[in-house]
């Protein structure tokens, strides 16, 4: 599967790049997502053959697939062996059965807790490896509704090749959360507590990459979702789970509790890898901007609502440009034109052709406050498992769908040790408690309240990436 990979963006104006390229620069030029120029594929052998390997083995070879010949096999072994030693599982993402047909893929057993610590380990060591080739520095800037944040924070933390600053939304997150990111000591570490939402703090860091002085300047980069690596490591999951479960001879449905659409757009890349995926349920909170494109064909931003499960208070789900892209048959001037739209009025139709392609996979479910609180209190009544509210998300969306036909694997995004005011009374005291949330208690915090201003954002970057 090993060769020359190539990258473009899904707006067109880019030229093509290599692996190295699209996990440095983060976001294209133009202002649209890389996608590979082509799928690679695995066979129903290869696939099958997954059952038998280690996570990080598996991931190994997802990612060779998409680095080419940017990595050797031995490093692409190497680094996944490193990231996920960091993860207090042997399976790195364990399968919990829910019911006879029903299953849960743990992804919260990295060093913050949470789904993000799959791929931002992998990350921080790609950076370095590749930084430290060249003998370069960057400056990463990442909007944060959550669990992004802290995962880099710890993932990056000490790096000798990387500057880090990440954006969070004043108040709208745990205060688990928030230590995550915010008690680090690091010199190489900022974190600025925005007054706004996340799609603020989204809209200044992509506004930075459009900003062509700027960006060389601070060599900036990004890790958020937008970051194609980022993608590419989550993908791992969904071939291992449903690996597991006995894929390819049969196929699997998913449930994926997201905002950003990241996590489910990973799914749709292992697809297109050759897993045969049935469904990918879209679960979303009040803010509900995916389930309703999927349901009626506008995606419309709405005014963003603080739940309580605040990772998937977005309106603006920036990975669904790369599905659009995928769905207009690769048209990137369509693609441009769709979202260029979108930002002058925040609505936009989808073609008929875009919808029939989303919906042969996709499914959109909104699930409220009320039935977040239930699902929690469901499980841990019939499993006696306490789940965190964006997991609940997932577990009340999945109830809707039947039980029969293809297994029903909802992931599990975070620990319910980073939001313990979601248990319910019932549960036992221990039940929302993780020896790494209650060690961050108490520590001193740093943190640079900020108004939502992209060019006060760009002097405090400017300011502290020639520190």
């Amino acid at each position: 599967m090993r060769g020359h990979v190539r990258y473009i963006s899904t707006r067109g104006g880019a030229p093509p790049v290599t692996f190295e390229d699209v996990l440095l620069a983060g976001l294209a030029s133009d202002g649209g997502l890389y996608v590979p120029s082509e799928w690679p594929r695995f066979t129903a052998d290869q696939i099958a053959g997954f059952a038998s390997l280690s996570y990080a083995q598996v991931a190994a070879r997802v990612l060779g697939a998409f680095a080419g010949d940017a990595l050797t096999a031995a490093a692409c072994e190497e680094l996944c062996r490193s990231a996920y030693a960091t993860f207090d599982h042997p399976a790195a993402t364990p399968l919990v059965q829910l019911d006879a047909n029903r299953w849960m893929l743990e992804l919260f057993h990295g060093p913050t807790l949470a789904f993000k610590d799959v791929a931002m380990q992998l990350l921080a060591r790609l950076y370095d490896l590749i930084l430290s080739r060249r003998g370069e520095t960057l400056t990463i800037v990442a909007a944060t509704s959550g669990d992004t944040g802290g995962a880099a924070v710890e993932a990056f933390r000490g790096s000798r090749h990387v500057r880090l600053v990440i954006l969070f939304p004043d108040g709208r997150i745990s205060d688990v959360q928030r230590r995550f990111m915010t008690t680090p000591t690091d010199d190489n570490i900022a974190c600025l507590s925005v007054a706004g939402d996340f799609d603020d703090c989204q809209a200044i860091v992509k506004g930075l990459f459009r900003d062509d002085p700027f960006r060389e300047a601070v060599r900036l980069s990004g890790v958020n979702s937008i970051n194609w690596a980022r993608i590419a490591a989550q993908s791992v999951y969904y071939f291992t789970a449903a690996a597991a479960l006995g894929a390819p001879q049969r196929p699997m449905r998913f449930v994926t509790p997201t905002g950003n659409f990241g996590d489910a757009f990973a799914g749709h890349v292992a697809a297109q890898m050759g897993l045969p995926v049935e469904q990918i349920v879209v679960a979303t909170n009040s803010n509900d901007i995916l389930a309703r494109a999927f349901q009626t064909g506008q995606y419309a931003r709405g005014a963003a609502v603080a739940t309580q499960s605040p990772a998937m208070d977005i309106q603006i789900a920036s990975n669904f440009e790369r599905l659009v892209f995928e769905a207009g048959g690769r048209d990137a001037a369509s693609t441009a034109a769709v979202f260029e739209q979108f930002a002058r009025t925040g609505a936009v139709d989808l073609s008929p052709a875009a919808r029939s392609y989303m919906v042969a996979r996709f499914r959109g479910e909104a699930v409220s406050e009320a039935q977040t609180t239930a699902a929690i209190v469901e499980v841990w009544r019939s499993c006696g498992r306490l789940i965190d509210p964006h997991t609940a998300v997932g577990v009340a969306a999945a109830r809707r769908l039947p039980d029969a036909g293809a297994p029903i694997i909802t992931l599990s995004t975070a620990s319910p040790a980073k939001f313990p005011e979601t248990a319910p009374a019932e549960a036992s005291p221990w039940a929302s408690r993780h020896p790494r949330a209650d060690a961050l208690a108490g520590l001193p915090e740093r943190m640079t309240q900020i108004p939502a201003d992209a060019d006060l954002v760009k002097a405090f970057i400017r300011e502290f990436a020639q520190a």
